[in-house]
């Protein structure tokens, strides 16, 4: 996987759809998201063919605040899951990734601030449309915490994801800060392409 990865969540389609493209343009997974879903439930396709599953991605319960959004592969391994984490998540997103059945990353939004005036101003009408070329929310992704060492390198970002500047559409790029294994990549960037779908009204 070729950093930075970019994930373009178009604002006026009917059905949220999701574009995930690395540095070089080549296709990392899209996702179309069912409409007024009890459960939620997210298919990965290769592209917007839909010829070819890759991922899916569901909850544990039907739409609940704490639920825990397990991620398996096509044949239906399960890699891992995407939480959020209790009450922390009213003021910035707080989210937590497990990987192979641990926790692995923690996932933390950068302003409060951010948050609170993009969620007044979203509830316009008209204006609130334009709210994420001005308001745009900044993720920093860390491990989770140990002794020593490990703590120490838990407090720097192994990612950060940022939304960009956009009209129509909201542009996410997610940067790598350290070297991270092969199934951690692949984990994290869907937990947080589900982070990204669960976050989206708030922008």
């Amino acid at each position: 996987m070729q950093f930075p990865v970019k994930i373009a969540f178009k604002l006026l389609a009917l059905a949220p759809q999701m574009y995930i493209t690395d540095s070089g343009g080549a296709s990392l997974g899209y996702v179309k998201q069912k409409l007024l879903a009890f459960k939620e439930a997210v298919t990965v396709f290769t592209d917007e063919t839909m010829s070819k599953e890759i991922y899916r991605i569901a909850a544990d319960r039907v739409i609940d605040f704490n639920a825990e959004y397990f991620i398996t592969n096509a044949a239906g391994a399960r890699l891992g899951s995407v939480q959020r984490s209790g009450m922390r998540s009213l003021w910035k997103a707080h989210y937590v990734i497990n990987v192979a059945g641990q926790p692995a990353f923690e996932v933390n939004e950068a302003s409060a601030l951010v948050r609170f005036v993009d969620g007044i101003i979203g509830e316009i009408p008209l204006v609130g449309m334009l709210s994420g070329y001005f308001l745009n929310p900044k993720y920093f992704i860390t491990r989770t915490g140990g002794t020593g060492a490990a703590a120490a390198a838990a407090v720097a970002p192994a990612l950060t994801m940022v939304k960009h500047r956009s009209f129509l559409e909201s542009m996410f790029e997610i940067t790598s800060e350290t070297q991270l294994s092969a199934a951690e990549q692949e984990t994290v960037m869907l937990g947080l392409m589900m982070i990204i779908l669960l976050e989206r009204s708030r922008g």
